[in-house]
């Protein structure tokens, strides 16, 4: 037998087929060692076949696991991803936790002390006799009630004594077996809920659609458009739980890690152990755990962030994307992928439908929908009929002029007092998190700057550190310039930092927890500070994007947004979409119970017609008029964006691969009958990341361009070792 194998090394030269021969059957999508070279290396087997091949003059050494690692359909989903200029084997490691490769991580056993199997009460009696201590007794009546315990824990509370009396009296036996290492979650009881008309509408448009009667017969999308608070996990649950009683499985998907722990609860509640969570937040055994209770059918819904649309599940029936606007969703980080696309893929594989569901849901999709691509269900009341929070929009200039040199407003302040002497809570949010942006000279003008990054490092005073927020690297605070050895430094633009140690000043009394990158860095402690806030604990949160979206919190009647301007002026297509989107998610945490909720939103440009929008709560306004200015500005979804993104250590190498693209996209162009309205090569906007030098083509294409898709992407490939090309389909991120 002939087997392709794909090795697990990361090399653009040697990412294809091998082939080998075995004097064993092995199963498509086995993890193998084979001989490259000089060494034996691990590799996945593609394809096998009974015809003699010339090209196979090695032998497969070993398989590594007792089953296919990956899936028929997993091997297919590589190759749909290489077409987009992805490489097969960084497709392939996708699809498995990153630990397993090289196995470096296994099952947890441990050894467990049990009565022995098939003795009746009379036989123990017999074996004990008649000196019986206490301890033994202790231990048995233990035994009798709990079943088998794991033998460290019974150290910690019996005598070794007593336990090696037992087995040696032939009562009780040593047994070794697999302990599972399972991710926490927040603690939710199952409830009978109580549907509305519009949540039942929902459902069951969605799970008695046929599939067969779509135009393209093979799988449906829905978009759910649903205000913040209308019960959209319910819809999700609820057609899970269809999806489940016909036999198949289910993935559901949310964008923020933070946001897992209180979905795993809610959905463990509903659906027990067949509930398996997968993100980059598990530990390597959680994860591992996890995946392969996944791959072995043990659990048959796959919940998490991003990375769990690649979940080892087979018969798919649903896919869901909540909060399907999230930029998230895209990958930033080599391999770049879509999840929608991803989720799509899987669909038409399984026959299977996706549902899509936001407050606020992107300009393309709203489109798809309104074109007939996707069916559009609308939801636009709360499932208490309760009128979503009071916005009110306060103009710091105004704040300035009147002497205030505060972060905070004046009516935000009293509103913060107010919450907390009626024992409410308060959100604040601000989309930047450390002290302050950066750390600048008032002398000479120098900024305290990554030497692995051409960003500015972020002060952040409660660890006396700067630190780069796109590599990680860290340097000691500065107490006077390098440069010109002057004191006088200024501080940047604040962040979650600052805020809540201005908080702290005017509200010493308060209880204040910060959620962000910086707070989450241990194990749980997402799930921590937001059990701890939903239990009372704290009386404000303080976050950035972390906190404006999924969260439930019965208690929070305020929601402060501070330096609302932040994100609307990105030198991106999408900032007035990120910016209405911001704001409208996190004003949706307020007042989300009996108690109602109010929304403070602090600018510098409060006539900005994105705010009216969003004070307004009006979805539908922001979208023609934003939908408008893309048709005549020629941007998405009107036109396709394509980038390039060219990287290496050699900024000769990467400038000659730039410039090779190009030229090889120019042509394309010149007989591409005006689908490619233009091409630009230049620098990334950070051009140099994590020791890489940067450069881009940007190509612009018409929107029903598919066609010629295949022939950029074959452009954009690499023809030097030395030098990484991604391509990146209406990038979310242009950094």
């Amino acid at each position: 037998m002939v087997y392709k194998v794909i090795v697990d090394l990361s090399n653009s030269n040697i990412d294809k087929f091998f082939h080998y021969n075995s004097n064993f059957d092995i199963e498509i999508g086995s993890r193998v060692k084979v001989p490259f070279g000089n060494r034996e290396v691990e590799g996945f087997v593609i394809e096998k076949s009974n015809e003699e091949s010339k090209l196979a003059t090695k032998q497969i050494i070993s398989t590594i696991d007792p089953y296919p690692v990956i899936l028929k359909e997993m091997i297919e989903l590589a190759g749909f991803m290489t077409k987009s200029n992805i490489r097969f084997i960084d497709a392939l490691r996708l699809f498995i936790p990153a630990d397993f490769r090289n196995n470096n991580v296994k099952e947890l056993t441990r050894n467990f002390i049990e009565i022995k199997s098939g003795l009746t009460a009379d036989d123990i009696k017999v074996l004990l006799g008649s000196r019986v201590s206490n301890a033994q007794t202790l231990l048995l009546e233990r035994l009798n009630c709990c079943g088998a315990f794991e033998k460290v824990l019974l150290n910690e509370g019996y005598s070794q004594s007593a336990i090696n009396t037992l087995l040696h009296k032939g009562v009780i036996e040593k047994t070794g077996g697999e302990v599972r290492r399972i991710p926490k979650s927040a603690n939710t009881e199952s409830k009978e809920i109580l549907l509305t008309s519009d949540q039942l509408n929902a459902i069951n448009e969605i799970t008695n659609y046929n599939n067969n009667s779509a135009p393209n017969s093979s799988t449906v999308t829905f978009l759910i458009h649903g205000v913040t608070g209308c019960g959209k996990t319910e819809i999700y649950m609820s057609v899970i739980e269809r999806v489940l009683a016909i036999g198949k499985t289910a993935i559901m998907l949310v964008p923020e890690i933070s946001l897992t722990h209180r979905m795993l609860g809610i959905f463990r509640a509903r659906f027990g152990e067949q509930v398996s969570i997968l993100h980059s937040g598990l530990s390597k055994g959680e994860r591992f755990d996890e995946w392969r209770r996944l791959r072995n059918g043990v659990a048959r819904v796959a919940m998490g962030a991003r990375s769990a649309i690649f979940a080892p599940i087979m018969d798919v029936g649903i896919i869901i994307v909540d909060e399907e606007h999230d930029s998230s969703y895209s990958s930033d980080t080599n391999p770049r992928y879509f999840t929608i696309d991803i989720a799509q893929f899987r669909a038409r594989y399984n026959n299977a439908k996706v549902v899509l569901g936001s407050a606020t849901p992107s300009v393309e999709s709203y489109l798809k929908a309104q074109n007939g691509e996707y069916k559009l269900i609308t939801i636009e009341n709360r499932i208490n009929q309760k009128a979503l929070p009071i916005f009110r929009i306060v103009d710091m200039r105004d704040e300035i002029k009147d002497h205030n040199k505060s972060m905070f407003s004046r009516v935000l302040i009293n509103s913060i007092r107010e919450v907390l002497a009626s024992k409410q809570q308060a959100i604040i949010f601000i989309n930047r998190r450390g002290f302050a942006s950066f750390i600048r000279c008032k002398a000479c003008g120098y900024v305290a700057m990554c030497t692995d990054c051409d960003v500015s490092l972020t002060y952040h005073r409660q660890e006396k550190h700067l630190k780069c927020h796109y590599c990680g690297n860290t340097f000691y605070a500065l107490d006077i310039c390098p440069q010109c050895k002057n004191p006088a430094l200024s501080e940047g633009s604040s962040g979650t930092e600052r805020v809540v140690d201005e908080l702290l000043e005017m509200f010493p009394d308060a209880k204040i927890l910060r959620l962000d990158n910086d707070t989450v860095t241990a194990k749980d402690s997402y799930l921590k500070i937001l059990t701890d806030f939903a239990d009372g604990e704290a009386d404000i949160l303080v976050g950035t994007k972390m906190v404006t979206k999924g969260h439930d919190f019965k208690n929070v009647t305020l929601v402060g947004i501070l330096d609302a301007d932040q994100s609307l002026y990105f030198s991106h297509y999408t900032a007035n979409e990120d910016t209405f989107q911001l704001i409208t998610q996190v004003a949706g945490r307020a007042g989300r119970e009996e108690k109602p909720g109010k929304v403070i939103m602090q600018t510098y440009n409060p006539g900005h017609e994105i705010f009216e929008f969003a004070k307004k709560y009006d979805y539908l306004g922001f979208y023609e008029r934003e939908r408008a200015i893309r048709e005549v500005t020629k941007f998405p979804p009107y036109t396709k964006i394509i980038r390039v993104l060219i990287s290496g250590q050699d900024e000769n190498l990467v400038k000659q691969e730039t410039i090779k693209i190009r030229e090889d996209i120019r042509r394309l162009k010149d007989n591409a009958q005006g689908i490619i309205l233009r091409v630009q090569a230049m620098s990334a906007p950070i051009k140099r990341l994590r020791s890489n030098i940067r450069y881009q083509v940007i190509i612009v294409l018409k929107a029903d361009c598919d066609t010629i898709l295949q022939s950029i992407f074959d452009c954009s490939k690499a023809s030097n070792n030395k030098v990484y090309v991604s391509v990146e389909i209406n990038p979310k991120q242009m950094q």
